[in-house]
């Protein structure tokens, strides 16, 4: 199966121009032979939305889904949007696409509200990890946050996940000057395609954009040498997001990279032979258990020890 990952640079609020944008790239990669098209985190709207982001939501029967739509056949895609329910609860959210046909909304679980991230003020929590099938592989999708929550990547496992989608919006200096969302990423995406033995496909934006709600994609590019932290274009306000798209093989060596802080467009065949030889070489999820997992969580949180406080 071809995968064709597409690191855009969103802009803020512009839904019509991102949209021509992702249409125009759908388009190309189905000409070149690809099954499916990952585009990043919000790819739709841009990140640092505030308190605008219902202007930017879109409903699954709204025109905007619908083109989508039309523009997956013969292909499948996963797009970054913000999502408004019937009930009017808005979700950071990842629409599924297979062959002209919707096939589910991934909803993000697990929201930052610290530092500069304000989701958990914005979106409601999704409630579920939900695996598609395309081309005889199951895959799992997930947004930023919900990899840093191991029980979710394990959830996917647990469903036959052969290939992971990860979808994020990562920018330097956003978690602070002692961290680096750089090197985090490439420990976090090298891990779970080890351990699990899965595809691990991330797309992850370029660009920046400012808290005040300023978006800005035609700053100079930093150089790829310099640590995560060390752009001097930056002020308190405005995040510069570093791309470094990228797809991981199940024995986690990494088969594409995408440019730091530039558009680009990589791509990988995933082989389900691969698959079958990182199984067999190192099984390490061959004897899991989870239903043994269920009941020690059924144990801890509804039996705990007396005297103990619980979470």
């Amino acid at each position: 199966m071809k995968v064709t990952v597409c690191q855009t640079a969103p802009q803020l609020l512009d839904v019509k121009s991102n949209l021509e944008e992702i249409i125009s790239k759908i388009h190309y990669a189905r000409e070149k032979g690809s099954h499916l098209v990952v585009f990043p985190e919000l790819a739709l709207t841009g990140y640092f939305v505030g308190d605008r982001y219902h202007e930017a939501a879109l409903r699954m029967d709204s025109k905007e889904i619908q083109t989508l739509k039309a523009a997956s056949r013969g292909t499948a895609a996963v797009v970054g949007f913000i999502e408004e329910s019937p009930s009017m609860n808005f979700y950071n959210s990842a629409l599924v696409l297979i062959d002209g046909n919707i096939e589910f909304a991934y909803r993000k679980l697990n929201l930052p509200n610290y530092g500069v991230f304000d989701e958990g003020k914005i979106f409601a929590n999704g409630k579920q990890i939900r695996t598609f099938e395309l081309m005889g592989f199951h895959i799992s999708v997930f947004i930023c946050n919900d990899m840093w929550h191991p029980a979710l990547p394990y959830l996917g496992i647990t469903q036959k996940a052969d290939i992971f989608l990860t979808l994020l919006n990562s920018s330097q200096g956003s978690m602070g000057s002692e961290f680096s969302n750089i090197e985090t990423w490439g420990i976090i995406n090298t891990f779970y395609s080890r351990i699990f033995g899965i595809y691990n496909i991330c797309a992850n934006r370029v660009g920046q954009e400012f808290i005040d709600g300023r978006c800005s994609n035609d700053l100079p590019v930093c150089s790829p040498g310099k640590t995560d932290n060390s752009s001097t274009e930056e002020t308190d306000s405005s995040y510069r997001f570093w791309g470094g798209s990228e797809i991981v093989n199940p024995f986690g060596k990494t088969i594409s990279k995408a440019q730091l802080y530039k558009t680009d467009e990589i791509e990988a065949n995933i082989s389900r032979e691969l698959l079958r030889q990182k199984k067999i070489l190192l099984p390490y999820v061959k004897n899991d258990d989870p239903y043994f997992t269920c009941r020690e969580l059924s144990r801890i949180l509804y039996k705990p020890n007396p005297g103990r406080q619980t979470l």
